[in-house]
This record gives structure tokens, C-alpha cells and sequence, in this order.
């Protein structure tokens, strides 16, 4: 039983890589922390192919957004990853990690970011 699994799930990553490839989803994708194979195919049907597409997506663009529209029910507009079970703080970090891979921030960049961003409120990080 164990080996079906095993064959099954080989065979699903497989075709999700042929996919990736199908839809001209760069290797470069793949080395973004957090991003998986069933995410790689998305990506590719959204247009989204090389590691500089995912830098500069929104987080909202991931995962959606809910729009409250005065005296109206909320509308949620979903996004790229819906599906994939896939947080806010995921999202933003996937998009903070490409945006280091395609050199438009350094890792001091993202650490002096997440440093600001856990400091106590009225703190100097």
C-alpha cells in the first residue's frame, strides 16, 4: 500500500512539473522558499513565469482580497493561490523572497524589514 502511494504521489509531481514546464514556468521559481509544484502551475496559468513576475505581485494578487462596498454585502475577489491554503504572511514572504532572488532587495534589505515590523509599537527596531 505504501508503494501505491509512494507511485501515486511520484506520478502527480510528475505531471505537475510537465505542466510547469508546458506553460514555460522558469526552473528559477522553484527555489523560492515556500512555493510548491501545484503553486508553480498556477503561476504559469496566471501569467506569472519567471521569478521577477512573482516580485512583483501583491500579496492580495496570492491570495485575494474582500471588498466592502457601502451598504452592500462584501465581495471577495479571489486570488492566484486560492485553493492552496495559502496565508497572508506566506504569501508576502513568498513575493519578499523572490524580490531577493531577482536582486531587487538583499537579505539585509528583508531582515532590517522584519526587524521594523517586530519591534513594539513607538520602538525604534
Amino acid at each position: 500500500m505504501q508503494n501505491r502511494a509512494k507511485e501515486y504521489l511520484e506520478r502527480l509531481e510528475s505531471e505537475l512539473e510537465n505542466k510547469r514546464k508546458e506553460l514555460g514556468v522558469d526552473d528559477d521559481l522553484k527555489k523560492v522558499p515556500g512555493v510548491t509544484s501545484k503553486m508553480l502551475v498556477k503561476f504559469g496559468e496566471n501569467d506569472i513565469k519567471t521569478v521577477e513576475d512573482l516580485a512583483g505581485c501583491a500579496t492580495d494578487d496570492l491570495v485575494g482580497w474582500t471588498e466592502r462596498k457601502e451598504g452592500g454585502e462584501p465581495t471577495k475577489h479571489p486570488g492566484i493561490l486560492d485553493g492552496n491554503e495559502v496565508s497572508r504572511d506566506d504569501a508576502e514572504s513568498m513575493i519578499m523572497q523572490a524580490r531577493v532572488l531577482a536582486g531587487w532587495i538583499t537579505e539585509a534589505d528583508l531582515a532590517k524589514k522584519t526587524e521594523e515590523a517586530e519591534a513594539p509599537e513607538g520602538q525604534p527596531a
